[in-house]
């Protein structure tokens, strides 16, 4: 009878039976199924960096839904993506660049997107893979990226009728503005500070982007 390892060895089981579900198909839904049919899409994590502790315990809790209705005798789909998160991932690249004391103005705009391109698609490989090894029960031959043409496209024609239907207007209101960025950011994009100043207490919101 062969020994037990003292410690557990991830590295010696996981992999393996991951590849066989993979080899197997056995999380790839059957769009001809007559089984009722129930997914997930994930809420796309960001392609800023790498999965952090609120990514594994919200990608367990949609695998136990998952897991359990497909083996409640459901089709199911849990569709993987990442999204592009547009101004964080640009100011993400510019920090990497201000390592080599280099801007976005410098390199010009092609060579910025160029740059830009290079780290989504190296962390949307990443940030896959590191699901992977939470073992979720992706469809992965169903990834999808925000930016993709279908997904660009879908966001475009619902943009265009609403504003059609007049419920997308331009109009004036307070925002939080980033003079770095040169742009409108949300609430959840700025860093609040208390500053006290001549004995008056009072709040200044920073982007919490570009930590201006």
């Amino acid at each position: 009878m062969k020994d037990l390892p003292k410690a557990y060895n991830p590295q010696e089981v996981e992999d393996k039976i991951y590849k066989f579900w993979e080899e197997n198909n056995c999380f790839k839904a059957d769009a001809d199924s007559q089984k009722p049919p129930f997914s997930i899409v994930i809420p796309p994590p960001n392609v800023t960096g790498v999965l952090h502790m609120g990514h594994a315990l919200d990608g367990t809790l949609q695998d136990i839904i998952i897991r359990h209705k497909r083996m409640s005798g459901f089709e199911t789909l849990w569709l993987p993506g990442t999204d592009h998160a547009g101004i964080a991932t640009q100011n993400v690249v510019e920090k990497e660049l201000r390592k080599d004391n280099i801007s976005r103005h410098d390199i010009g705009r092609e060579k910025f997107l160029e740059y830009t391109w290079d780290w989504a698609n190296k962390h949307k490989s990443r940030i896959l893979t590191q699901f992977k090894r939470l073992g979720a029960s992706f469809d992965l031959s169903r990834e999808r990226f925000t930016l993709d043409e279908g997904c660009s496209k879908a966001v475009k024609e619902v943009f265009i009728s609403l504003y059609n239907k007049g419920l997308i207007y331009k109009g004036k209101y307070i925002v939080n503005w980033c003079p770095r960025c040169r742009s409108a950011i949300s609430d959840i994009e700025t860093e609040f500070k208390t500053e006290h100043q001549l004995s008056i207490q009072g709040f200044i919101r920073g982007c919490g982007c570009c930590n201006y």
